[in-house]
């Protein structure tokens, strides 16, 4: 996969922006503040229509476009992919709402010229983003893993990307059931369909998770033995808020089990936890069960990194799951990912930042960031295009 073209319109701080970008890699240099993030920002918005930095998509409509009638924020990009190009063209747009002044956020997503749902990015375009702040994947809360799992599987996998969808609006109508039934104001019998529907998604979201971690985690731990020239065993471990014991035994589940049993398995499963658990998430109001209470645990030689992995280690950790990320989207896909890297360099001693930037060197097309250009090798250097950006505006 090779990004060909992109434009932006209004988005951020770039009011018009139209940029080739060739195969290979690419070093992004300028000061902060310069639109460097933002840039970035924009090509993986393209992978599933969600901004890592943004807590509302409104904030990626440039101030100076609040003044139009409506505001839009454009991005559009041309897409080789191994058999066909496409062209990919998400719209941001404010419209009023009522008499009151009101607006709302309408998303409109175009894949070759037409509508489509967001759920049906799936495999139109694929990025892996690496950030430095991607280290509270490993040290923040299950929050942060689970949204990081979701994010790599929607861009690469429909079926899982319509599952979540649906889920994600399934949680709250049963939340909000559960409350009702705490008031006494509805029956019980309500429940037994939002459990229906909890179940028949929540197996078909677990079942691909335990899929996905199992494959990713044999590419992060071969590169990750590779970065520290040593033994040590870098796991991946699926840790769902639904397990149960094997047949006649004591164990749990791992993964890998998990991958092996079938979602009508999974689904009776935890149907049955969800009716043993009832009357406690009565007295809560909450659901707790299902794939938005899962976790990941990294590990390394059995050692939780969370809980006492150094700095260094867990820098070390994400850096071989983000460059896995690239070979696990390519084996499910049978297209490169494009590789995005921003201001990473800064983060790593001089021996970790030779090692990242000799497997970028390798990747179809990556795109890195930095503020300090001789962070970057000379040799490095020589097979890269080098951009200057300055207040949004880009030269060569």
């Amino acid at each position: 996969m090779h990004l060909l073209h992109l434009s932006l319109t209004n988005f951020r701080n770039f009011i018009r922006l139209e940029t080739d970008l060739k195969e290979g890699p690419t070093i992004l240099v300028g000061k902060n503040a310069q639109g460097k993030t933002s840039l970035l920002e924009a090509m993986y918005y393209l992978s599933e229509a969600n901004s890592p930095h943004a807590t509302s998509d409104r904030q990626l409509i440039n101030f100076l476009a609040l003044e139009d009638s409506p505001p839009v924020a454009r991005i559009v990009a041309e897409i080789s992919k191994s058999d066909r190009l496409q062209r990919l063209e998400i719209r941001l747009i404010l419209e009023p709402v009522g008499q009151a002044g009101d607006v709302r956020l309408r998303k409109e997503i175009l894949i070759n010229g037409l509508k489509r749902r967001t759920n049906e990015l799936a495999g139109t375009f694929n990025a892996v983003l690496f950030l430095p702040m991607n280290l509270i994947i490993v040290e923040g809360s299950p929050n942060e893993r689970r949204k990081y799992l979701n994010s790599a599987l929607v861009q690469s996998d429909p079926v899982y990307a319509d599952a979540l969808a649906k889920y994600h609006k399934v949680v709250p109508q049963r939340n909000a059931l559960l409350k009702r039934l705490q008031e006494r104001v509805s029956s019980h019998d309500e429940l037994e369909y939002w459990d229906e529907q909890l179940a028949d998604l929540g197996a078909t979201i677990m079942r691909l998770r335990a899929h996905a971690l199992h494959d990713l985690e044999k590419y992060a731990a071969e590169i990750h033995r590779s970065l520290t020239r040593s033994d040590e065993n870098l796991r991946l471990e699926y840790l769902p808020s639904y397990n149960q014991p094997l047949p006649n035994s004591q164990l749990r589940l791992t993964e890998l089990d998990f991958a092996s049993l079938s979602r009508e398995t999974l689904k009776e499963g935890l149907l049955s936890e969800l009716e043993r658990v009832r009357q406690a998430e009565i007295r809560r109001g909450a659901s707790i069960l299902g794939p938005h209470r899962d976790d990941i645990r990294f590990s390394l030689d059995g050692v939780d990194l969370r809980a006492y992995g150094s700095r260094g280690q867990n820098r070390t950790a994400m850096m071989a799951v983000k460059l896995g990320e690239v070979r696990w989207h390519y084996a499910r896909t049978k297209e490169w990912p494009v590789l995005l890297l921003d201001e990473v360099l800064a983060e790593l001693d001089p021996v970790r930042r030779d090692d990242l930037l000799e497997r970028v060197g390798k990747v179809s097309q990556a795109i890195l960031t930095t503020a300090d250009i001789d962070m970057v090798n000379s040799q490095f250097r020589q097979q890269a295009e080098i951009w200057r950006i300055s207040e949004g505006r880009i030269s060569r």
